[in-house]
């Protein structure tokens, strides 16, 4: 089935009632966090937290993604020995800058999974851009591993290094978020858009997740699980889609019965790309559980 990422949800690696519970929130991933949110004097402790949570904790099917900190950090190496040995689903890589970023937290990873008798390559990657350098070099990132699944970029430190501000309409974000975006697609992974820290404004929030759906993102960050319903609701396909769709599947499938090459709806040309969203639209409903083929007939909810 299609795998949706529509929300990863952040959190703090050293709140252990939040670390206990994120699951039932119903986010589609749930990232432990050991980097930013985490004190320098409570590294030690949020890792321990995650490791035993990892080890001893149901998260009932969620995805399961942790954050580390970076190598260049006394705390990176640390992270990976005791996290890759709970084998959470991803391991999440703050502030790539390069394609080499990725490969030594990979050459580590597949070390320990050796070591422990983990089948090598069975924890994936996501990496997140989040400065100038980063996102030049999204394109190399992205192709850096097979283990990859995703890569993310993260607004906060990025216009920081761009000496601006966050605004509300995310001018500032365009064109970091574009090739973000390109590199993923070009490698065949998924694009996860920044978080929006401000969770009481909800209009910013909806016209945001707009914003990003609209460009082409997989998904978004979130830092509340206020925000995941809202995600949800506008990634998934509304029951207009789901029946157009519908309807330019079957006329193609009508097409190819008649061995014609031409595929009309409603007196217009449907040709590959169209048909190719319409597959899409029907996988992501599938996977939201708004659509399923039952007895060959196709019911949406």
């Amino acid at each position: 089935m299609f795998k949706l990422r529509r929300t990863m949800m952040y959190v703090p690696g050293n709140n252990p009632s939040m670390v206990k519970d994120a699951h039932i929130f119903g986010a589609d991933t749930v990232m432990f966090d050991l980097e930013d949110s985490v004190a320098l004097n409570e590294k030690d402790a949020a890792r321990l937290l995650v490791y035993n949570a990892l080890k001893r904790l149901d998260y009932e099917g969620t995805e399961i993604a942790v954050r580390i900190n970076g190598l260049d950090t006394p705390y990176g190496r640390e992270d990976l020995e005791a996290i890759v040995r709970v084998r959470p689903h991803i391991i999440r890589l703050p502030k790539a800058e390069t394609s080499k970023d990725v490969r030594d937290i990979e050459a580590i990873i597949e070390e320990i999974e050796a070591k422990e008798g983990i089948p090598v390559g069975s924890i994936q990657l996501m990496a997140a851009v989040e400065s100038a350098r980063g996102v030049l070099n999204a394109r190399e990132i992205a192709a850096a591993s097979k283990r990859l699944v995703g890569i993310a970029i993260g607004a906060e430190d990025f216009v920081t290094d761009m000496q601006t501000t966050r605004s509300l309409d995310g001018m500032e974000l365009l064109a970091a978020r574009s090739q973000v975006l390109l590199a993923a697609r070009n490698a065949g992974i998924y694009a996860l858009d920044t978080v929006f820290s401000d969770v009481n404004n909800e209009e910013g929030f909806i016209n945001e997740v707009k914003h990003i759906k609209q460009l082409g993102f997989d998904g978004k960050s979130v830092i509340n699980p206020r925000q995941i319903d809202v995600v949800h609701r506008i990634y998934t396909p509304t029951p207009q889609e789901i029946h157009r769709s519908e309807r330019i599947l079957k006329a193609s499938e009508e097409a190819a019965r008649k061995g014609s090459g031409v595929v009309s709806l409603d007196g217009k040309m449907v040709d590959k790309p169209i048909i190719e969203r319409a597959q899409r639209v029907l996988s992501l409903a599938t996977a939201a559980g708004t659509y399923e083929l039952e007895g060959g007939e196709a019911i949406a909810y």
